[in-house]
């Protein structure tokens, strides 16, 4: 008897505290979904003012008070870009340089990174510091010298001047020694014993694992150089050679008099292909980030 009005006397004194415990919990859901909120609208809303004022004739582009929709929607802008760019060859020019530096890019990182991680050698520690201090120095320190080797070996205003310089990448070598520092040694040990190399031992064990790491990399390098500005803009001087951000500077016209829903229908167009490229690789990222987690 005693046991059961203990108990009963216990669940007497949490009753009252489970609604509490419930409204509390409803009022962090609600502040969590009202952060989400602030944080969409931040993010997405430059976007959609740059798709609605795309939409839009030039003359309500800077009428006051502004208009969030556009009341007539005007699609002529679209059209002039395609009439002022020879738009299909920049996004050749883009895709072309953006899709090898991010191939390269992911079987360099993963090789460098399985090296960093599993192979032992003097130095390792030291030179994996200096490799993650390059992160440290800005593309315009080293500019100059990337355009004088690329001008020294015949390179200069070329696509290639874009690609092989930016194959290298010190935040990809880090990222997958990360990943293959998750990955268990004993693979390793057994493909040593059965007398796999270390090259094979990373081509037939590792590296598939290492797939969702390497699309990460992949992704972000895409997203990166697709977008890219400062390199083009020093390394090529040729139009047939420039990529799709320095043909869109040629929208603004003389002294900035284009038209700004030209520009920004232009813009529009040039997210297209990196909105496809995340879209299809979300999963691929996804994984990648969450691999390991519940290890």
């Amino acid at each position: 008897m005693t046991t059961t009005s203990t108990q009963r006397a216990a669940v007497d004194r949490l009753a009252p505290q489970r609604p509490a415990a419930r409204k509390k919990r409803n009022w962090s859901m609600a502040g969590r979904i009202v952060l989400l909120l602030i944080a969409s609208v931040l993010i997405l809303g430059p976007v959609l003012w740059t798709l609605s004022t795309s939409l839009r004739p030039p003359a309500e582009s800077f009428q006051l008070p502004p208009s969030f929709l556009p009341l007539n929607p005007d699609f002529s802008s679209y059209d002039q870009v395609f009439k002022q760019l020879n738009i299909m060859l920049l996004v050749l020019n883009s895709a072309l340089v953006t899709g090898l530096i991010a191939v390269g890019q992911m079987f360099t990182a993963a090789l460098a990174g399985y090296a960093f991680a599993n192979l032992k050698f003097r130095g390792r520690g030291a030179l994996f510091s200096i490799v993650l201090a390059t992160m440290m120095v800005p593309a315009q320190v080293t500019i100059v010298p990337v355009f004088m080797l690329i001008r020294g070996i015949g390179l200069s205003d070329t696509l290639l001047a874009l690609i092989l310089p930016a194959i290298p990448t010190a935040f990809g070598t880090f990222l997958m020694r990360q990943y293959f520092l998750g990955l268990p040694s004993d693979l390793g040990e057994a493909a040593a014993i059965d007398g796999a190399s270390p090259w094979r031992t990373f081509r037939s064990v590792y590296a598939p694992l290492a797939m969702p790491g390497m699309a990460i990399v992949g992704i972000l390098a895409f997203n990166y150089h697709w977008n890219e500005f400062f390199r083009p803009l020093i390394l090529t001087i040729s139009e047939q050679n420039f990529t799709l951000p320095l043909g869109l500077v040629s929208l603004q016209g003389n002294l900035g008099t284009g038209s700004i829903s030209v520009v920004l229908a232009g813009v529009i167009l040039s997210m297209i292909p990196a909105l496809v490229v995340f879209m299809f690789g979300q999963r691929a990222l996804r994984d990648g980030l969450t691999a390991g987690t519940g290890k």
